[in-house]
């Protein structure tokens, strides 16, 4: 059973953030998710909001620029497993903006008006900055999780970009910019995307991750050679 959902388990992953992300959007368009966004908004924007912190969110919230994700992807390539790294990361990027602005066309929900703090066009749902940050600094919490041997390391890496991906969420609501159930749909799309890249995608940029017993069998090979 435990062997069964571990080999499925990026189905799972892509079925239930697909299960989630369609529940919030038909309850956005029913007008249900309204209130989750009305707490999140009493939370947030009323309660959390404070001079000193508001810079912080900002800078925050920059790390899915371009900008910022054109030098990470020169930081990919260089030192990154795989033929192709950086190109890997760079068609993760292409494609889940692809899918992030077809949605915003097909569902065209305005922004909250009345409590930015910074100037953003366009359509709010999903969140863009959300889905890229949940698939760019994702697919990098999954490379280091599948090549990187030293598991404090791997651990670390994973539980970092994990906390990159929740606070830009975070910064997008506390900035005004986007209700909540934008961030999370984005979320659920953006790791559903993620499922299906790492399985389809990313094997034809980056190696096949080395098992401890294939290391062991190489190295018996090389003593009976000697």
């Amino acid at each position: 059973m435990r062997h069964s959902l571990r080999r499925n388990r990026r189905v799972l992953i892509f079925v239930g953030a697909m299960v989630l992300f369609l529940v919030i959007l038909q309850n956005m368009l029913a007008g249900d998710i309204l209130r989750l966004d009305y707490y999140a908004y009493r939370l947030v924007v009323v309660r959390m909001r404070r001079a000193w912190l508001t810079p912080i969110m900002q800078s925050i919230s920059e790390l899915a620029l371009p900008v910022v994700l054109l030098v990470m992807l020169l930081a990919v390539q260089a030192f990154a497993p795989g033929r192709r790294p950086g190109l890997c990361a760079a068609c993760n990027l292409v494609g889940v903006v692809l899918v992030n602005q077809v949605c915003k066309f097909i569902v065209q929900r305005p922004r909250p008006e009345g409590f930015r703090l910074i100037a953003e066009s366009g359509y709010s749902f999903p969140s863009g900055h959300s889905m890229v940050a949940m698939a760019f600094y994702g697919l990098l919490a999954w490379m280091a999780w599948r090549y990187e041997r030293d598991p404090f390391v791997r651990r670390m890496s994973v539980v970092g970009f994990g906390i990159i991906v929740a606070l830009i969420g975070f910064s997008r609501v506390y900035l005004g910019v986007h209700y909540a159930s934008d961030v999370i749909a984005g979320f659920c799309l953006a790791l559903a995307w993620l499922a299906l890249f790492t399985t389809f995608f990313a094997p034809l940029f980056l190696p096949e991750k080395k098992t401890k017993l294939g290391s062991d069998n190489t190295q018996m090979m090389g003593k009976i050679d000697r």
